[in-house]
């Protein structure tokens, strides 16, 4: 009998998501996102999670293709990349493994700029305007 393989997500944040519980607080919460990120290990005990962050889009775009081919599902909050990033739309596409675009606040509801999201086509869905249970949401989505 073989042992089944758990799921492995990558949750994936873009610029300024590092600076959760201290940025606009009314907008985004006061909690940061490490320690969110151990509640949802602990939550999701047969998922193999991974967080990694950055602020800058060749990063991001870097971990995409690192990961895109060996992870069964990323979670990605691209942040204000989301909405003028093509290369990151490009990476997205150019990879096997699913992604769920994801926003902490309803984008839809905030800056007209904020209502189109470059990457959007190429994910497999979206989950925007629940607070942090976005990605508990699209972990369970997966």
């Amino acid at each position: 009998m073989s042992i089944p393989k758990k799921m492995k997500i990558l949750i994936l944040n873009g610029p300024n998501l590092n600076l959760l519980g201290k940025r606009e607080t009314t907008i985004y919460g006061s909690s940061d996102f490490e320690t969110y990120f151990d509640s949802l290990v602990e939550q999701f005990p047969e998922v193999e999670l991974s967080y990694f962050q950055s602020n800058i889009e060749g990063v991001l775009i870097d971990k995409l293709h690192e990961v895109g081919f060996s992870h069964d599902g990323i979670v990605f909050n691209a942040g204000a990349y989301t909405h003028t990033s093509i290369a990151l739309a490009d990476a997205i596409a150019a990879i096997t493994t699913p992604v769920i675009e994801v926003h902490i606040s309803n984008t839809h509801a905030r800056e007209n700029f904020r209502k189109h999201s470059m990457i959007a086509s190429k994910c497999k869905g979206i989950i925007i305007g629940f607070g942090l249970k976005s990605y508990e949401l699209a972990i369970c989505a997966f």
